[in-house]
């Protein structure tokens, strides 16, 4: 990179996080080539288009010229281990060269390598059916396992079945935060953000030290269905993150499905009105999203897992006959040891072990009024 794109690089970084600066007022910064001279007059930039407010901050900002250290200074942030990448940057990521706005400052935090692989989507509500959990947990396993890299938003519910699940296999997962990289949100969560860091990638576009609003959420979703290639709805109302995150993939020309589910269920009703109304493919198992997209499966198979087995089909082999017919109990609706006992037959002592070892082996889990779901 040479000194003039470094400048203009590091102006671009430290103009962006100056408060009540936005993608139109740093575009036309980067169009105008302020980095060029220190003195420009407020005449001139409010000829540029620049609003009073923000003619005013960009006078200081530009007489100071502390960006010209500061910004330079973190192209690598020693601080946390946090990339950060503007388009003049070969880490960024292609596929949102792509979009109308793609974002000006991307913080990254992890398996950069990752921003370069195919991906896909996959949202949901915040509180799962089983049914919601399951098809999100396995779908994102056989998604990861084929390659794929699944993205999501690391919230409750669905996102975070989605980001446990796909981080067992080659394709791994990115987490998207409405927060700042170096904050977990929500702080529930705060496990998941650190594995997440380790072994898969936090992206943000939002700069350290910004407090949370809405509006960071729904710059969330423009993120993940940015970086996908297809957008996986699995279980959302009819008015959710979900369907807003479906909304930017559609106009964005990218590929979105839907998981099918219960008509009476209103977990489903967002998924189902997508379906319904020609907005999205049904989905109900992950080979058809490789029919449906033959591309993919050539790109995805650089990175699928090996002839030797991956963790996932390890761990599915090593389930007892008996196990197995406990999960798919579960899969259905979460159930008591009574109730799995009437339907299984299994000893009492002997189904209490098995329910013990599935939930070690986190197939399962234990609630609230000793009630057992599937994960």
């Amino acid at each position: 990179m040479d000194n003039e794109l470094m400048l203009c690089r590091s102006m671009i970084i430290a103009y962006y996080e100056q408060p009540g600066i936005g993608w139109h007022a740093v575009e036309k910064a980067v169009r105008h080539q302020l980095w060029r001279k220190p003195d420009w007059s407020r005449a001139e930039l409010l000829g540029m288009g620049l609003t009073p407010e923000q003619a005013e901050k960009t006078e200081r900002f530009l007489r100071n010229g502390a960006w010209k250290d500061t910004a330079s200074s973190r192209r690598d942030d020693d601080r946390a281990d946090v990339a950060v990448l503007t388009p003049f940057d070969d880490a960024y990521p292609s596929i949102l060269r792509e979009i109308a706005q793609p974002p000006w400052v991307l913080y990254a935090k992890g398996r950069l390598e990752l921003l370069a692989r195919p991906a896909v989507a996959m949202v949901g509500t915040r509180v799962p059916t089983a049914y919601g959990r399951h098809t999100a947990s396995a779908m994102a396993e056989e998604l990861s396992e084929a390659g794929i890299t699944v993205v999501s938003g690391l919230a409750r519910g669905i996102d975070s079945k989605a980001h446990e699940a796909a981080m067992q296999g080659p394709g791994s997962t990115i987490a998207v935060l409405p927060t700042p990289i170096d904050t977990c949100y929500p702080a529930e969560n705060a496990s998941l953000f650190q594995r997440i860091a380790e072994r898969g990638l936090l992206v943000s576009e939002t700069p350290v030290g910004t407090k949370l609003h809405p509006g960071q959420f729904h710059q969330r979703n423009r993120i993940i269905a940015a970086l996908s290639r297809a957008t996986i709805v699995v279980e959302g109302a009819r008015k959710s993150g979900s369907l807003i995150t479906a909304k930017h993939a559609l106009q964005m020309d990218r590929e979105v499905f839907a998981v099918p589910g219960q008509i009476t269920s209103p977990k489903s009703d967002g998924p189902n009105e997508l379906i319904r109304e020609g907005r999205a493919r049904l989905l109900s198992e992950t080979s058809q999203l490789f029919q449906e997209l033959p591309w993919l499966t050539g790109q995805a198979g650089l990175f699928a897992g090996g002839a030797g087995g991956s963790p996932i089909n390890s761990e599915a082999e090593s389930l007892e006959p008996e196990e197995r017919r406990l999960i798919a109990f579960l899969q259905d609706q979460p159930l008591s040891i009574n109730e799995l006992h009437e339907l299984s037959a299994i000893p009492f002592g002997h189904l209490n072990a098995l329910l013990l070892n599935l939930c070690i082996k986190r197939k399962i889990e234990l609630q609230p009024g000793s009630i057992y779901i599937a994960l």
